[in-house]
């Protein structure tokens, strides 16, 4: 199974909708637009807070290979 991870070297403000898009091996604008698609039908509030979400719960991708070195 595909880890979801932020992408800091593509970011536009954290990464996380470029290590989701990367993960997803789909095209990071599509992310983009459909968590501002999200966030504006639903009122702002539940897009902001899933993304502050996945901003603190998802590991950087550097990070992620760190801690995955550390395991073997």
């Amino acid at each position: 199974m595909k880890k979801l991870y932020r992408l800091k070297s593509e970011a536009l403000i954290a990464g996380v909708c470029a290590g989701i898009a990367d993960s997803l091996s789909v095209n990071p604008i599509k992310i983009r637009l459909g968590l501002v698609f999200v966030t504006v039908l639903t009122g702002w509030l539940p897009g902001i807070i899933t993304y502050l979400a996945a901003w603190f719960l998802l590991y950087d991708m550097k990070d992620l290979d760190k801690r995955e070195d550390k395991k073997d």
